[in-house]
């Protein structure tokens, strides 16, 4: 059991509301949140007191896309490296995907990687369940109430566990009965495009083409078919990190988030770089689905206010400083952002662009909803003591050393945010306090009310 702690004075943003109060948390749990001062009959005598004045108190984000590279690509991140950083960043609970080294593509596959973040995660977690051309027994044999999803890459992956095999894809469809995510570009079209973009250039094809080579008809043309697919079997579908001003047809803002059968994610590097930014970021911004225009950064921005995307998320996905320093077709895509994800998010809030409260829905009570998990996600009375404060005004400047991650990176090296994430509780447990860190207690796995 954790110990005690009486949080007050603090500024209280949850479930769309603002007000200053009080939050007690009692071993794992919140025992109490209310506005106003400390209640004169409060008992406070095995709890450390917090004031917390001139900050914000949220909960604990829940990022459903990371891919911490453990086992198997541990030289990029791994399951106590990411977390670490993850917990640094306000992030209290992860879904990591499955296209590690083996895939997680076997339910005994699936637990090994269980086992291994329950000795290191300092952040609560779950795994996703790859998706092979041939692997739909092990799919039906997944536990809902104790794994996030299914993950299918309808499009390039890392690893091998790109599903184009059209009766696969209805077999999956029509069988598995729990939430399904999906990565959706068309990699014909990819091909073509790249195939193009070789004979001008040879191997020396410049960065700032990856949004035309990996452009907008190709993610329109999966997650179409995508759609058109769940749509046909009544599927729970996630699509994951929209890219395209186009594929925002497809989707929904008439029904609350969790009255959808189709929901879908924004990332933070699509709400905050464009394609201009190739040129001067090239493989630092190298991610799939690619960054696109201006334009379609506009879109999903405003798709995340009027709720057509339901979620924000990271795509988090270390690679070596090493790796990112090949050449294009040589050069991974992907890259780590998960410690400065609030920051970047509430630095768009000073801008004008969202709100700290909407921040709140999407990045912690939404993925709680659409995930169903159990009791997280809120700042409410019986749940899991995920806690964050937040300093609204307290500059930081993004420095190698400041990093975390194992990779030693980041897309936002050299930017201030002017927000900072000060203290980080776990499971009740005050993990992360102004850059000290205790690692007594480790995070716990994620269960569902499927």
């Amino acid at each position: 059991m954790g110990k005690g702690y009486f949080i007050h004075n603090a500024t209280i943003i949850n479930e769309d509301k603002r007000f200053v109060g009080c939050l007690k948390i009692t071993g794992s749990f919140i025992e109490s949140i209310y506005e106003g001062p400390i209640k004169p009959e409060e008992n406070l005598k095995n709890h450390q007191v917090i004031d917390a004045q001139e900050y914000w108190l949220i909960p604990g984000a829940i990022d459903d896309q990371v891919h911490f590279r453990e086992p198997g690509l541990t030289w990029k991140g791994d399951l106590y490296t990411e977390p670490k950083a993850a917990v640094a960043g306000g992030v209290t609970s992860f879904m990591e995907m499955p296209n590690t080294v083996p895939g997680a593509v076997t339910q005994a596959l699936l637990a090994d990687k269980y086992v291994i973040a329950a000795e290191k995660s300092l952040t609560n977690y779950s795994f996703y369940l790859g998706t092979t051309n041939s692997n739909l027994d092990q799919l039906l044999k997944t536990d809902p109430k104790t794994v996030c999803g299914i993950k299918i890459f309808m499009g390039s992956s890392t690893g091998d566990m790109l599903v184009d095999n059209q009766h696969t894809l209805e077999d999956i469809f029509r069988e598995v009965k729990m939430l399904i995510a999906l990565h959706c570009e068309d990699d014909n079209l990819i091909k073509a495009n790249a195939q193009l973009a070789r004979e001008q250039f040879g191997d020396q094809v410049p960065f700032t083409l990856h949004s035309t080579i990996r452009n907008a008809e190709a993610c329109y043309s999966s997650s179409s078919k995508a759609v058109e697919l769940a749509s046909r079997f009544d599927t729970r579908l996630h699509i994951l990190h929209i890219s395209t001003e186009k594929e925002l047809s497809l989707f929904r803002n008439d029904i609350p988030s969790s009255q959808k059968r189709i929901t879908t994610e924004a990332c933070v590097h699509h709400l905050w770089f464009e394609e201009a930014d190739y040129q001067t970021k090239g493989a630092w911004i190298k991610w799939n689905p690619a960054i696109k225009s201006h334009r379609d950064r506009e879109a999903i921005r405003e798709a995340v206010i009027n709720g057509k995307i339901d979620v924000l998320a990271t795509d988090h996905a270390p690679h070596s400083i090493e790796e990112k320093k090949k050449s294009y077709f040589n050069c991974p895509s992907g890259g780590p952002l998960i410690q400065h994800a609030l920051p970047a998010l509430f630095e768009l809030c000073r801008q004008g662009v969202f709100t700290p409260e909407l921040v709140v829905r999407k990045y912690a009570h939404t993925v709680a909803d659409l995930f169903q998990v159990h009791k997280r996600g809120y700042l409410r009375e019986g749940y899991y003591a995920d806690v964050v404060l937040i300093n609204p005004n307290q500059s930081q400047l993004v420095t190698e050393e400041s990093l975390l991650y194992k990779c030693g990176w980041s897309p936002f090296t050299g930017t201030r945010f002017n927000s900072v994430v000060s203290r980080t509780f776990v499971n009740g447990n005050l993990v992360y306090d102004d850059g000290v860190f205790d690692e007594t207690n480790k995070g716990m796995r994620l269960s569902f009310d499927r």
